[in-house]
């Protein structure tokens, strides 16, 4: 049976807390063996800890959205301090957002600039969210010195061009659910020109649910279907976009 992994989810929020052990379990009969749980907020660390420490295959991150409100910013020592955790795999959620700019972009640029700091620090990736600012975001990574820790465009859904620019800097590129929307034929076209040992894929539950499963609530075990397109689009089978997807994933995240 084929190993999936799902690079980027929320499975700790609200919307699964009727039902999370039965999410588990469809995401094992799925095929999906391993995840990463998204921080967006650094309140929901105990929560993430205690999921991770729980179930098997299952690793976290720390960081704060770029549209998230916070009474205080996030500090270096502080992220780094909640990434000590053996099984915090990444840094971010963070990045650039301005589709909606609820935290204005000085603010936005500030917090991205000191996680990346962090993930210098404690040398781990980074999960870069990039939302209407590929020039901003693209900007600070590079001064930034992204290569120097590695990161993971989350959830891409931008131009070819900026696929090339992050490639260029050493990262990786990660595709969720609109992947396989209608609409979408560009970012498939662009799915089909990532390097084999670059392209992750994710599900972002609960959020962007792909075809055939559109209006419902997103879960891992979902991210089948992602693999599915993009497997069909790059002219390959589904079982080696698992096996190509699920190593870098494991690369990426250092556990190998």
């Amino acid at each position: 049976m084929m190993a999936l992994f799902d690079s980027h989810c929320h499975i700790d929020f609200e919307q699964f807390n009727d039902d999370r052990d039965d999410v588990f379990a469809r995401m094992r009969d799925a095929g999906v063996t391993r995840l990463v749980a998204v921080s967006v907020e650094l309140e929901q660390t105990p929560r993430l800890i205690d999921l991770v420490e729980s179930h098997y295959g299952v690793w976290f991150s720390v960081g704060v959205h770029p549209n998230h409100g916070v009474d205080h910013e996030p500090t270096v020592d502080q992220l780094c301090k909640l990434a000590g955790h053996e099984k915090c795999v990444a840094i971010g959620e963070s990045g650039m957002d301005f589709f909606r700019a609820n935290v204005d972009p000085k603010t936005q640029e500030q917090r991205f600039r000191t996680h990346i700091r962090a993930a210098h620090a404690v040398n781990k990736p980074v999960i870069v969210h990039m939302r209407d600012a590929d020039d901003a975001t693209l900007r600070i990574l590079k001064e930034e010195n992204i290569a120097g820790c590695g990161g993971i465009m989350h959830c891409f859904s931008s131009t070819c061009k900026a696929a090339r620019q992050a490639l260029d800097m050493g990262m990786s590129i990660s595709f969720s659910g609109n992947v396989t929307f209608k609409r979408n034929d560009e970012l498939r076209n662009i799915a089909t020109q990532i390097p084999e040992d670059s392209i992750l894929i994710e599900t972002d539950a609960p959020y962007l649910a792909p075809v055939p499963m559109r209006g419902k609530r997103n879960e891992p075990a979902f991210v089948k279907h992602v693999a599915e397109c993009i497997a069909e689009v790059r002219g390959i089978s589904v079982e080696h976009l698992a096996d190509i997807t699920t190593a870098n994933a494991l690369k990426r995240f250092q556990l190998i």
